[in-house]
């Protein structure tokens, strides 16, 4: 029989090092059967990240950023994750899922979209974009890799207005003219990380256990 998903919500600011661990050692479990599909939910300590790419104009002047610049194994271009953006982390087998990552991806984006819809904002896709967005404000950054078909990383959708200053020192996703918002400035009502959180983590097991 099929292990529930497991849904963790960390309260504590998490290290990107020990994020990524965190994903490696799921990764490990699951493949040996010690666990079953697992979505962490946290919030990372400042940091930007970027792909292994030979271009990473995207970061601009990396040497005078205001945080750390982590080189991860994930696809793409810099971004920032820190306090006041939820990062999600589900680390699923996508054997009995198709081995599909374009629904994948889909699937995270109608979660995040799901959870706007919620607190009142009118949040979607743009064609041949990844992620969320409001308009032409770009909301929640999603990008996933895989290991024999289990998925790593996932999405950082900004919550409130703390996450959005960092994001001025670098070109996010290496998309020139975008602006990112969060869901603090786009919502008519008051939004906490809490709330966010819950209502993410029920949208995410809807749709992924």
């Amino acid at each position: 029989m099929k292990p529930p998903l497991d849904i963790q919500c960390i309260a504590r600011p998490v290290s990107y090092a020990d994020g990524l661990a965190m994903q490696e050692n799921a990764v490990t479990a699951i493949l040996s059967g010690g666990i079953g599909d697992t979505i962490f939910l946290l919030e990372h300590e400042p940091v930007y990240t970027i792909g292994r790419l030979r271009d990473q104009s995207s970061l601009r002047s990396a040497a005078i950023l205001p945080h750390p610049v982590f080189e991860t194994n994930r696809g793409g271009q810099a971004t920032y994750h820190g306090p006041g953006q939820l990062v999600g982390y589900p680390i699923l087998d996508l054997n009995p899922r198709g081995r599909d990552l374009h629904l994948h991806l889909r699937l995270i984006e109608d979660a995040l979209i799901a959870a706007c819809a919620d607190l009142g904002v009118s949040a979607g896709r743009r064609e041949g974009m990844t992620g969320v967005w409001v308009e032409n404000r770009k909301l929640a950054s999603i990008g996933v890799g895989v290991r024999k078909w289990i998925s790593m990383h996932g999405f950082a959708i900004n919550i409130t207005r703390e996450s959005l200053p960092p994001f001025l020192a670098i070109t996010p996703c290496g998309l020139d003219g975008v602006s990112m918002t969060c869901l603090e400035a786009e919502s008519a009502a008051p939004v906490t990380m809490t709330e966010t959180t819950h209502m993410i983590a029920r949208h995410l097991e809807r749709l992924f256990a």
